[in-house]
């Protein structure tokens, strides 16, 4: 069997893995840029796609590079504790939930194709334009703006905007909280979220990924990760968040670069697949970063496709499995996921609050976390119990 991937980001390269891993070894991505080089900020990969890497054989190389999370915790405007739960290990998952660079990811999966595919196995500089190819599957692995979605639905017309802006950057910094703590602050105006992605380096520092996301009155250019902007900018809406362990203008004044983002996604589609042809990562369903679940689809994607395509079930077995769970992401990213909490508690007390129960319920706020882990396939005694999409 032939395959044709259509991008080299972390869907595509984990594709072209996943697929040598299950016996199928005749792979080729094509990539649109010239030379793939380490660009972007932080993801996370949660403890569902991180399994898939451990099992690819990646697992010491992720650790080298990523950092172990080990909680993530909601706090208001005010600093005030609104939700906090352990996570990855901590929280009894067999495998770790890792923050990483982006950029660093997409070279190590790179560096592993290669290796195991050979040196052509990823060819630059070679957009995919179009559903014509000489493979017995083309795989559209290329992004929000895909060409091979584009091309299946000729129609769509531009990402659907949310009304919000990102602005994002990295800096180094001394470790806050835990050091391995992952950190949303705000409301439904405007949001904070930090955490460290790269191992502490000789002086104690980290390289700490931070993302603002503020309403804004109008839309800004799309589908471009690497605009720059300057820090005035934005900087006045965060110019007084500081709290006792983080000093967030400190954090963002030190950035050696600010990237501005609109929050986009796309409705789900009602097909992924031709006879010839599927949607892999944010080519199929590009989300909402609510709930870090971007990346992590895209990977589990590649492993569910792999096995589909070695045990003879097909695209559209691999369809069935990954399109409903996938486009129900979506609609939750679109109502804040995990992250609704912050809107719950501004609503409810938009002036702050002493105990947080007084606003909303334990039970109310552990079952928000709980149905999104339902909802993105990341219940703990599930995810450690299911069978292994390797072949």
């Amino acid at each position: 069997m032939r395959v044709i991937i259509a991008g080299a980001g972390i869907g595509g390269l984990t594709t072209a893995l996943s697929l040598h891993a299950a016996g199928i070894t005749d792979v080729v991505v094509h990539e649109a840029v010239k030379e793939i080089r380490p660009l972007g900020v932080g993801i996370n990969i949660l403890p569902h796609a991180v399994r898939e890497l451990v099992e690819l054989g990646l697992g010491e190389r992720l650790a080298t590079i990523g950092v172990p999370i080990s909680e993530i915790t909601y706090v208001n405007r005010y600093g005030s504790l609104i939700w906090s739960e352990p996570r990855g290990a901590a929280a009894g998952y067999a495998w770790p939930q890792y923050s990483v660079h982006r950029g660093r990811l997409q070279l190590m999966l790179l560096e592993a194709v290669k290796e195991r595919l050979g040196p052509g196995a990823v060819v630059t500089g070679s957009p995919v334009t179009g559903l014509d190819h000489d493979a017995d599957l083309l795989v559209g692995a290329d992004g929000i703006r895909s060409a091979v979605r584009a091309a299946l639905f000729p129609e769509e017309g531009e990402p659907v905007w949310s009304g919000q802006v990102l602005w994002r950057g990295t800096t180094y910094a001394k470790p806050f909280m835990t050091g391995t703590s992952m950190l949303m602050a705000g409301d439904d105006t405007q949001r904070v979220v930090v955490y460290p992605i790269a191992p502490p380096e000789p002086d104690g520092q980290v390289l700490i990924n931070w993302v603002i996301q503020r309403k804004a009155p109008e839309t800004v250019p799309r589908g471009d990760w690497n605009r720059q902007v300057a820090l005035e900018t934005f900087f006045h809406h965060v110019a007084d968040w500081r709290f006792d362990w983080l000093d967030v203008p400190g954090l963002v004044s030190a950035a050696e670069a600010v990237y501005e983002y609109p929050m986009v996604d796309r409705d789900p589609l009602p097909y992924w697949s031709t006879d010839r042809v599927t949607l892999l990562g944010d080519a199929a369903h590009p989300m909402y970063p609510a709930g870090s679940n971007g990346g992590t689809q895209s990977i589990i994607d590649a492993r569910v496709l792999a096995h589909a395509l070695a045990t003879g079930r097909g695209v559209a077995h691999y369809e069935s499995l990954r399109r409903p769970v996938t486009s129900e992401i979506v609609r939750s990213n679109r109502g804040d996921g995990p992250e609704a909490v912050l809107r719950l508690a501004h609503q409810r007390a938009p002036q702050g609050f002493s105990d947080i129960e007084d606003v909303i319920p334990r039970a109310e706020l552990e079952e928000i976390a709980m149905s999104y882990k339902r909802t993105a396939g990341f219940v703990p005694e599930e995810l450690n119990n299911r069978p292994s999409w390797s072949v």
